[in-house]
């Protein structure tokens, strides 16, 4: 896929405690994060003619403004539009939409744009689909999402006789990155005590296994290699791509212990000509502290059971082997009910060196995986710069 298509603008909100700013609608922080992300390529507005947003009709806590209430908003007429939806690893999605969208000459110029008010309206709709089957969950109490990633991180402990402590490991190596990062969340002290300390929110899953609750708006702009020549900033290059999803209820689940990043990562690996320690920086969903350990071990980082060793070893923190999530995540960066967008607006500015106090050293190539629903979608990026 190399020279198919570059991404050559990020941009993300700015946060305070988790919240916008002056009480700003999900369609003015939508159209802020695009107007950043424009600007930081050099392109202008009229020059989009792809559209990638995702999410249902705008109403308070919905997870996003619409395609084409945003492009109205903008002033963008796209002459190509993709609203897919498989939670939050949508963004991932979208990039290789794009790509394929590029290479055929449907667009030139792609703009994929997220945006979350939930915090802000003490909501955790995040406008995804309602579960369909629900009826075989809700009944007996299954709380949504959390318990669905209880019962995936219960039977991986059981089978691999893996403790609460390894789990609290991600979260405090997230933690090490947010204290790097001006624009994080949550930046105070965190240690392995501190997380087993917190409440059981869904056993065995602490208050500080799970993700922040916050507002967010994300956006990035891809564009042809020709286009590429002209932008602001030199391109980061999508090298390769692959998505998958295997249920979307819990209960259908093939596997609680693998996630379909076992066929999105692999699919993306292929088509990417790089091989697992060629990768300089990852990238993966950290919803909850579990989704990490069983991503690691789908993507083929590490063998099954082994993710809580492989951390320990390699290091996922700052100063460690393996730096991995490294804006502080989901965990402790935002997460505005979608955080994919998030995971590849900091790769990007890794592989461009922008990431200051955590900049990961002559970083050329990065991995990011978006995770949907619950542990029901998985797609992967491959990016590099030349």
């Amino acid at each position: 896929m190399k020279d198919n298509i570059a991404i050559v603008g990020v941009e993300e909100v700015e946060l305070e405690n988790g919240k916008v700013k002056d009480g700003l609608t999900v369609l003015q922080i939508q159209a802020l994060a695009a107007k950043g992300a424009l600007e930081d390529a050099g392109i202008k507005k009229e020059e989009v003619d792809g559209m990638f947003v995702t999410g249902m009709w705008h109403q308070p806590g919905y997870g996003t403004a619409p395609s084409a209430l945003l492009s109205e908003y903008l002033g963008i007429e796209p002459t190509y539009t993709d609203s897919t939806n498989i939670g939050g690893s949508s963004f991932e999605a979208h990039v290789g939409h794009a790509a394929a969208a590029i290479k055929e000459g449907k667009c030139e110029v792609a703009l994929i744009v997220y945006g979350s008010t939930q915090r802000s309206d003490r909501s955790r709709n995040t406008g995804m689909p309602p579960i369909l089957t629900a009826q075989y969950e809700s009944p007996f109490g299954l709380p949504f999402p959390i318990g669905s990633y209880a019962m995936a991180a219960n039977r991986y402990m059981h089978q691999y006789n893996v403790g609460s402590e390894s789990l609290a490991e991600v979260a405090v190596a997230a933690r090490e990155w947010a204290k790097l990062n001006p624009k994080a969340t949550k930046r105070d002290d965190l240690t392995v005590e501190d997380v087993l300390n917190s409440p059981v929110i869904n056993d065995p899953l602490h208050k500080l296994d799970c993700c922040l609750v916050t507002d967010g708006a994300g956006a990035i702009v891809l564009v042809s290699p020709e286009r590429a020549k002209n932008c602001r900033k030199k391109p980061v290059w999508v090298l390769g791509h692959g998505e998958s999803h295997s249920h979307w209820s819990i209960q259908a689940m093939p596997d609680l212990t693998v996630s379909s990043a076992a066929v999105s990562g692999k699919k993306a690996f292929e088509m990417s000509g790089l091989r697992h320690e060629d990768i300089d920086v990852v990238q993966v969903y950290d919803s909850f502290t579990i989704t990490v350990l069983i991503t690691l071990e789908s993507l083929g980082f590490c063998k099954p059971g082994e993710a809580a060793d492989f951390i320990a070893s390699r290091g996922i923190g700052p100063g460690g082997t393996f730096p991995l999530n490294t804006n502080g995540g989901g965990l402790s960066y935002c997460h505005p009910g979608m955080y994919g967008i998030f995971l590849l607006i900091e790769a990007v500015r890794q592989l461009r060196g922008e990431s200051d106090k955590r900049q990961i050293k002559d970083a050329k190539t990065a991995l990011v995986n978006g995770t949907g629903g619950v542990l029901s979608s998985t797609s992967v990026c491959i990016l590099g710069r030349d």
